[in-house]
C-alpha cells in the first residue's frame, strides 16, 4: 500500500496562524480539452453537476477532443467530468440549480424550464407582461428566481410549481444595474427574498414593501456574493477593492486590494469559502482572503470555476476537481502539530497502544475526566476526513478510548461508521458526488437518495436506504416510473402491447412485493404509467393498489368509471362510494349515468342503494329520472304520491 499523505500536509496557515485551509483533489477530471473560460457555467451545491453553454462573447478554436457545443446547447457534466446530459434551449438568458437537483432555463420571452437529469421537462410561463417587455436578466436560486424585466420590474417565482410570479416593488432604475445579487428567502430575517442592485455609486434594496437606498458612495460594484448564511456581502469596486460588508451594511469587515497580485487580467469570480472567507478568481489563478485580510494563493495550469459551498468553495479545472475548506476545529485540535487536547493526547494514546507501548495507558489516565470529549472529537474528525485511511484511524481511536468509560452511548459512534461508509460509496468517481459531512448533515440522507435516483442510479440508493434503515418506498417509485418511461410500446397490436403490459406489471409488482414488503403504493405509478399513455399498464397496476381511496380517484381521472364505481362499492367506504356517484353525474350524460349503475348488477346494488337515498333528500327530480329508465313503476307511483 502506497504512503498515506498525513492530513496536515495540505494545510496552510491564516490569521498568525490561528486558522488554517486545506485544498484537496477530488478528482481527476474524465473530460478532455474542455477550457471552462470558453462557456457560461453554472454548478451545483452540495458536490452537484456543472451545467455549461457556450459563451457567444468568444471564439473557440474546435479541434480534436474539444466538444462542438451549439449556441443553444446546454451540457451537464458531474463533478468528475462525466457527461449526465444534452439538450436544445433557444434565447437562453440565465440558468441555475433548484434544491433538488433540476436545471432552470429562462428564456429572453418570459418562458423557463425545469430539466431533471434524465433530459424530462416541465415548461412555465412568467406570464404576459415578461413576454411583452422581454427578459434582460435573472438570478436564479435553489428555491426561486429573480427576472429583470425589459421595463426594470422585478418578477419574483416562488418555488417551481409553476405558480404565479410576483412583482417587486420598482427599483427606480432607467438601464440595467451594474451588477446584482439576491438573498434567498431562507437566509433573511423577513423571510422575504432580497434584491441589491449596483446602480451609480449605490446599492439599492429591493423586496416585496419598497426599494432602500443604502447611500453607499463606494460603487458602482463588479461583484455581488452574498455568504451561504446571508449575513454578509462580498463586493468587487471597479478599481479592485474588495469590500466585505454585513447584509444591512452597517458594519465593514474588511477592505482588500486585489490589484498588487502577480496576475493580469479581469476577475472572473468572487465566490465564498464557507461562510469566513472569500475565493477572488483570475482565469488561472485563486486568491482565498481571509477575514483579517490575510490570504493564501493558487495557481492552476487551466482556466478554472468554482462552485461556493456551505462549508468551503469547490474549484473546476480542465484536469481537476478540487475542494477548499477550513480546517475544522476538531481536525485541528488533533493534528496540529504540539497540540495537547484531550482529543489529541487520545489520538497518541491510540498510537502509542498499536506499538505496544506502555505508555499509551499512562496518557489515557491523564485524560480521564475529558475522556468522553476526546472520544466525541475523534468520532467527528474522522466525518471530516476525506481520506478511508484517516477516517479508520480515528474511528479506532475513538474506540479504544471509549472501551475506557464505563456509560458511553455508542450511537454517534455507530451512526459515523454508517455515514462514512455511504459518504465515500458517493464520492467514488463512478458516481462523482463530492459531498462532505457538513453538507451531508446540512441536508438530509433523503435528499442524497433522491439526488441518486434523479441520476437513474436506484441500485446505489436502494442499497443505501436499506443501510440506513430507510424505507426503500421513494426509490422503487422512481425506479418504477423510470422503467415504464424508459419503456414505452413500439408494436401497434394490441395483443403485443397487452403482453408488453403484463411483463413490467408484473416485473413492477415483484420488486415492490419483495424490497418493499408490500408497503409500497402503486396509485402513483399507475398514475405515471396513464400520462405516457400506457392506460392498460395503470389499470393493471391499480389492481394490486390495496386502498380504494388512492385506486379510484386516478381510475376516474382516467375515465374507468365503471371499474372505479366497482372499486369504491367493494371497498364499503360510503363517502368514496358518494363521491364517484357525484362524479359520475356531473359528467355523465343522465342515460349513461344511470345505465353504468344498472348495467353493474347486483354488484353495484349499494351504489343504487345510496344514489336513491341521496335523490330522495337532495334531488327528486334525478331520482323520478332513475325509477322511470329502470321501469320500476311502483317506485314511481309511492314518490308521486309522496309528492
Amino acid at each position: 500500500m502506497a504512503q498515506v499523505e498525513h492530513p496536515t500536509a495540505s494545510w496552510e496557515p491564516i490569521q498568525d496562524g490561528t486558522a488554517f485551509y486545506r485544498k484537496h483533489s477530488v478528482y481527476q477530471m474524465q473530460w478532455q480539452y474542455l477550457d471552462v473560460s470558453d462557456y457560461i457555467v453554472a454548478g451545483a451545491r452540495y458536490g452537484g453537476p456543472l451545467a455549461m453553454m457556450r459563451d457567444t462573447n468568444k471564439l473557440i478554436a474546435l479541434g480534436r477532443g474539444v466538444p462542438a457545443i451549439s449556441k443553444s446547447e446546454i451540457r451537464v457534466y458531474s463533478s468528475v467530468g462525466e457527461g449526465l446530459l444534452l439538450f436544445t434551449v433557444r434565447k437562453i438568458i440565465r440558468f441555475g440549480w433548484t434544491y433538488d437537483e433540476r436545471l432552470a432555463v429562462l428564456n429572453e420571452e418570459g418562458v423557463y424550464r425545469i430539466y431533471d437529469l434524465q433530459g424530462d421537462y416541465q415548461q412555465f410561463s412568467l406570464g404576459p407582461e415578461a413576454a411583452e417587455t422581454g427578459i434582460i436578466d435573472a438570478r436564479i436560486h435553489e428555491n426561486g428566481m429573480i427576472a429583470l424585466t425589459g421595463s426594470m420590474s422585478l418578477l419574483e417565482v416562488k418555488g417551481w410549481e409553476g405558480g404565479k410570479p410576483l412583482v417587486l416593488a420598482s427599483p427606480g432604475i432607467s438601464e440595467p444595474p451594474a451588477s446584482w445579487a439576491i438573498i434567498p428567502p431562507d437566509q433573511t430575517i423577513s423571510r422575504h427574498v432580497e434584491v441589491l442592485l449596483s446602480s451609480e455609486s449605490t446599492i439599492l434594496s429591493v423586496d416585496t414593501l419598497g426599494s432602500t437606498d443604502q447611500r453607499i458612495s463606494r460603487g458602482p460594484f463588479s461583484h455581488f456574493s452574498p455568504s451561504p448564511n446571508g449575513k454578509m456581502l462580498a463586493l468587487l469596486t471597479l478599481s479592485g477593492v474588495l469590500w466585505v460588508v454585513s447584509t444591512d451594511f452597517q458594519h465593514s469587515r474588511l477592505e482588500f486590494d486585489t490589484t498588487s497580485q502577480p496576475v493580469e487580467g479581469n476577475i472572473r469570480q468572487v465566490e465564498w469559502c464557507g461562510n469566513d472567507a472569500i475565493l477572488v478568481t483570475w482565469d488561472t489563478y485563486a486568491l482565498l482572503v481571509g477575514p483579517s485580510g490575510d490570504s493564501l494563493s493558487y495557481f492552476y495550469s487551466s482556466p478554472i470555476y468554482s462552485v461556493s459551498e456551505t462549508d468551503g468553495v469547490r474549484i473546476i479545472a480542465q484536469d481537476t476537481c478540487d475542494f477548499i475548506e477550513k480546517v475544522p476545529a476538531s481536525s485541528l485540535s488533533i493534528f496540529r502539530p504540539g497540540s495537547t487536547t484531550p482529543a489529541a493526547i487520545l489520538y497518541d494514546a491510540w498510537d502509542l497502544f498499536n506499538r505496544r507501548s506502555p505508555k499509551a495507558d499512562e496518557l489515557i489516565r491523564s485524560i480521564r475526566p475529558e475522556l468522553a470529549s476526546a472520544v466525541d472529537s475523534c468520532i467527528d474528525a474522522a466525518g471530516r476526513e476525506w481520506e478511508p485511511y484517516w477516517q479508520k484511524q480515528l474511528l479506532n481511536a475513538a474506540k479504544f478510548g471509549r472501551s475506557f468509560l464505563d456509560l458511553y452511548n455508542p450511537i454517534d459512534f455507530v451512526t459515523m461508521g454508517q455515514t462514512l461508509k455511504v459518504l465515500n460509496a458517493i464520492r467514488y468517481y463512478t458516481v462523482g458526488i463530492p459531498l462532505t459531512y457538513a453538507q451531508y448533515t446540512y441536508t438530509s440522507p433523503s435528499h442524497l437518495i433522491s439526488r441518486l435516483t434523479a441520476r437513474a442510479l436506484h441500485l446505489l440508493a436502494l442499497r443505501i436506504s436499506t443501510y440506513l434503515e430507510m424505507k426503500p418506498d421513494a426509490v422503487l417509485k422512481h425506479w418504477a416510473c423510470a422503467k415504464i418511461s424508459r419503456s414505452k410500446t413500439t408494436t401497434s397490436s394490441a395483443v403485443s402491447a397487452g403482453s408488453a403490459d403484463n411483463e413490467i406489471c408484473t416485473l413492477i409488482v415483484e420488486k415492490f412485493e419483495k424490497l418493499g414488503k408490500g408497503d409500497v403504493s402503486y396509485a402513483d405509478i399507475a398514475k405515471k404509467a396513464w400520462e405516457v399513455g400506457r392506460a392498460g399498464l395503470a389499470t393493471k397496476l391499480l389492481d394490486h393498489e390495496p386502498r380504494a381511496a388512492d385506486q379510484v380517484p386516478l381510475l376516474l381521472s382516467m375515465k374507468e368509471d365503471q371499474l372505479a364505481l366497482t372499486k369504491a362499492v367493494d371497498s364499503g367506504d360510503t363517502d368514496l362510494i358518494y363521491h364517484v356517484l357525484l362524479h359520475l353525474h356531473k359528467r355523465l350524460p343522465l342515460g349513461s349515468f344511470f345505465r353504468l349503475i344498472e348495467d353493474g348488477g347486483p354488484r353495484l346494488a349499494l351504489a343504487s342503494k345510496l344514489l336513491q337515498v341521496y335523490a330522495r333528500e337532495q334531488n327528486r327530480e334525478m331520482l323520478r329520472d332513475f325509477y322511470y329508465s329502470d321501469d320500476r313503476r311502483l317506485e314511481s307511483a309511492v314518490l308521486a304520491l309522496d309528492e
